[in-house]
């Protein structure tokens, strides 16, 4: 069985940062996500997916993105239930992220330090890493192609 998400959307509303009891930051924040379907007048769907990211990677999140910022959620879907406030027991189904990439253009965005965009997932390999070496031999493939 397989449990895993993509989304790519902008966020709704400033990103929450908060910390549990025993210390670990928690990131709770929501996304619009265009639907592939249209409606019964042709008109998008537009879902709102509740998320949530948890650690170091929730600190970063919270401080290099705001409300209208387009970002990358790869993760899982939860759903637990809980009893509000009036006794009614209620149904939440969202988004725990496992990373987050951010997709706006390097710059549009003030908050960034010195334009910098910060990839959560990994960091930029270093430039002689992306260099080709001396053994790399290009494969010419033409050969194989049957058109």
């Amino acid at each position: 069985m397989l449990n895993r998400v993509v989304l790519i959307g902008r966020m709704t509303r400033d990103p929450e940062l908060r910390k549990t009891a025993s210390g670990m930051s928690v990131l709770s924040f929501s996304i619009a996500v265009d639907d592939s379907r249209k409606g019964p007048n042709g008109e998008r769907q537009t879902l709102f997916m509740n998320c949530s990211l948890f650690g170091n990677r929730a600190e970063t999140v919270a401080r290099f993105t705001h409300k209208g910022s387009l970002v990358a959620v790869e993760g899982r879907l939860q759903q637990r239930k809980f009893t509000d406030r009036n006794g009614v027991e209620r149904t939440v189904v969202e988004t725990v992220a496992d990373n987050v990439e951010f997709l706006d253009p390097k710059g549009s965005n003030p908050t960034y330090d010195n334009g910098y965009q910060s990839d959560v997932r990994a960091e930029a390999p270093s430039p002689a890493a992306q260099a080709p070496r001396a053994d790399d031999t290009m494969v010419d493939l033409d050969d194989d192609l049957p058109f």
